[in-house]
């Protein structure tokens, strides 16, 4: 769960951003699905653009929705056809001798 601050926070550095992958008249296929799964490794947060030939048969709402479902992120905001995704990364598990080097 994303909070509002952080929300908030994504909203501002994405503000600027060009979107990093855009959905095109398939919908959310699972090329693009995994497209979205490295973006997401890279950059923590992404912007995505739904292009119009895709929205003749869903929504905005509903791709981004199924996007970040598939994609097990948090969807941000949803603005007209773009909309924001954040997954934390995976932190690697320190070694227990990391509490032997602190004394």
């Amino acid at each position: 769960m994303v909070s509002s601050r952080m929300k908030r926070r994504i909203r501002q550095e994405l503000s600027t951003e060009k979107p990093v992958v855009w959905i095109g008249k398939d919908g959310a296929t699972d090329q693009v699905i995994s497209e979205v799964n490295s973006q997401l490794k890279r950059r923590e947060m992404i912007k995505a653009r739904i292009l119009k030939t895709a929205l003749q048969e869903e929504r905005a709402k509903d791709i981004a929705t199924k996007v970040a479902t598939r994609t097990e992120s948090t969807l941000v905001e949803v603005r007209g056809h773009t909309f924001m995704l954040h997954k934390p990364r995976q932190r690697r598990d320190e070694p227990s001798s990391s509490k032997a080097r602190r004394r």
